[in-house]
């Protein structure tokens, strides 16, 4: 029975990814009557449901891009040529109806603890949609009840941000004290509450202080505070089992729940599929490759810098893969790496990845290769991040010691070979990598901007591929990033590579007359490969883009112009959208 209802939740989540609906005043569930229902804890849970559809998709997750991974195409993001739009998704409201229209009728149940249980689910579940609305658009209109279509609330204005995010952690608090406390992997609880908790206010302080705001210090507090109870109470860990531990715990078929602690469920069983075995191995669904500037990021062993290395610069990658940080090849294919359930060695092929970084997070054997064959449960909230989200959260604050970063760095820097991280050496001497402006991050200042830049570092290479990077760079104010170049491997000039020392060539680069080569990828230098250099350098990928960051403008998404004129303009336009319209 447990079986059934897990595919059926999961299944339910998949039917709703479809779903077209965005009224508010929709009457929810085939017009239910609200008299008839959510007395027992049944018919509560089979309504709950439904929200869990809420949150993002397999291809979501792993098809991350922004300033990490380069594919075929560039989000509009990234190009920096987003248009003002009629209607769009991230603006859509029918399931705050279905949340509203619970909690209003969720009285029926007469069982004080099954209704208090459900009213934290529904009420986690409007934390998490007003989150992601805050992110996208700042300033939005709270509503906290059903709408009907006469209704004038349906044609409100934006309320402030802090009003709505007060309400956020409103909600959140209560679906902590409300939520049960056993683990469960498909469903939220306490602990998944706390975690939202804990990105939901590392975001909003971040976002705040960054971006010149008010009230920063609160939302990082209640970070700390969140962060540091999931962490002495839950019982969650770092997964440490296996040679590979890192890559085993995304590779596997089902959610390793010592770590991750909500996960959307996959099964082939109910048809519930995805591609990232396809995505991570095809010549044609976008060739992802991680960027060079992101590679450069992950740490030598001892912990110093890739990039204090003499010659850094024009080491190929069967060196630069030597010593590193253990998450760089259980991330990317470097020399020694074999697929899961093969015994050969499996080099990088530059057909399937743009920069030559071929991913590997999140692949499985090869018989899940073909077209939507993948069946991995894919992580929607794990350990790791809360324990990052409390390191930097008292890095801004200016409270962080080394006993908290033994508490939340090193178990994750253990797991990947690294020497623990130094408060007193990083801040004595900040990386100049990480704090240049072509390369990292020129606007942390401060007693603490060595150790922040390094809990930035980190924060990269562990959470790379989870559907966080482009909000960091949002609440970081670091949108110019997009507009840097966007490079991968290393090559000194045309012939023959080895790139997994096997005694194989694996890809050909020539010029002038096309030589005659066993190599499975042969490209033509200016043609079907580009080198920074010209005839030698980084592999540069979309030369043809002009990549623009408007400073003023980009951090929020415009407004639909439909609402803006469904509501007279009660609804305003975000800064430096311009939509046409006289109000």
């Amino acid at each position: 029975m447990k079986k059934y209802i897990l595919y059926l939740l999961a299944g339910v989540a998949a039917c709703g990814l479809n779903s077209c609906e965005d009224a508010l005043d929709r009457f929810p569930k085939d017009r239910l009557s609200p008299d008839e229902f959510f007395h027992t804890e049944e018919e509560c849970q089979l309504y709950t449901n439904d929200f869990y559809t809420i949150f993002p998709a397999a291809g979501t997750i792993y098809g991350e891009t922004a300033d990490i991974i380069a594919k075929t195409t560039l989000t509009s993001e990234v190009l920096g040529n987003r248009t003002i739009p009629a209607k769009a998704d991230s603006w859509k409201w029918e399931k705050l109806r279905d949340i509203n229209f619970f909690l209003q009728y969720s009285s029926n149940c007469t069982d004080e603890h099954v209704r208090l249980q459900y009213e934290g689910v529904a009420r986690f579940f409007r934390a998490y949609f007003y989150f992601e609305k805050v992110k996208y658009y700042g300033d939005v209109p709270w509503v906290d009840r059903p709408i009907a279509s006469d209704d004038q609330e349906l044609y409100k204005g934006r309320d402030s941000r802090e009003m709505v995010m007060q309400k956020v952690i409103g909600d959140l608090d209560f679906a902590i004290a409300n939520l049960p406390a056993e683990k469960s992997v498909y469903r939220v609880t306490r602990w998944t509450a706390l975690a939202l908790k804990s990105r939901v206010c590392l975001f909003e302080g971040t976002f705040r202080k960054y971006h010149g705001l008010e009230g920063y210090e609160s939302y990082l507090s209640a970070c700390e505070t969140a962060s540091k109870r999931f962490m002495t109470e839950s019982g969650y860990s770092v997964y440490t089992s296996g040679t590979t531990p890192y890559l085993n715990l995304f590779s596997s078929l089902k959610a390793i729940d010592t770590e991750i602690v909500l996960a959307r469920a996959y099964n082939t069983a109910i048809g519930l599929k995805h591609d990232v075995n396809g995505y991570l191995t095809s010549i044609t669904m976008g060739r992802p490759g991680l960027l060079k500037n992101i590679a450069n990021m992950y740490l030598m062993k001892d912990g110093t810098p890739f990039t204090a290395q003499p010659g850094w610069e024009t080491m190929q990658l069967p060196d630069e893969s030597k010593n590193r940080d253990g998450r760089f090849a259980q991330t990317v294919r470097t020399p020694g790496y074999k697929r899961i359930d093969d015994t050969a060695l499996s080099a990088p092929n530059l057909a399937a990845t743009m920069t030559g970084y071929q991913l590997v997070k999140y692949l499985q054997a090869a018989k899940y290769d073909s077209y939507n064959a993948s069946t991995s449960d894919m992580p929607l909230f794990r350990a790791a991040e809360v324990m990052l989200n409390y390191a930097e959260a008292k890095a801004e604050l200016g409270t962080l010691t080394q006993a908290d970063i033994d508490l939340a760095i090193k178990p994750l820097r253990d797991r990947a070979g690294v020497v623990n991280l130094s408060l007193e050496t990083a801040n004595a001497a900040p990386d100049p990598y990480l704090a240049s402006a072509e390369t990292g991050y020129a606007n942390v200042t401060g007693d603490n901007k060595g150790v922040i830049l390094e809990i930035r570092r980190e924060r990269t290479v562990e959470l790379l591929m989870e559907n966080l990077r482009y909000w960091d760079i949002m609440r970081w104010k670091e949108g110019k990033r997009f507009e840097k170049p966007f490079t991968g491997l290393y090559f000194p000039g045309t012939g023959s590579y080895d790139l997994n020392g096997d005694g194989v060539d694996d890809i050909c680069i020539w010029s002038g007359s096309k030589p005659s080569t066993s190599a499975p990828v042969v490209y033509e230098l200016g043609k079907e490969i580009f080198l920074s250099g010209g005839g030698s350098g980084y592999v540069i990928v979309h030369t043809d883009y002009t990549r623009t960051w408007n400073e003023a403008r980009d951090y929020l998404y415009p407004v639909p112009t439909d609402d803006r004129v469904l509501t007279q303009g009660a609804i305003s336009q975000n800064p430096g959208w311009n939509d046409g319209l006289n109000f």
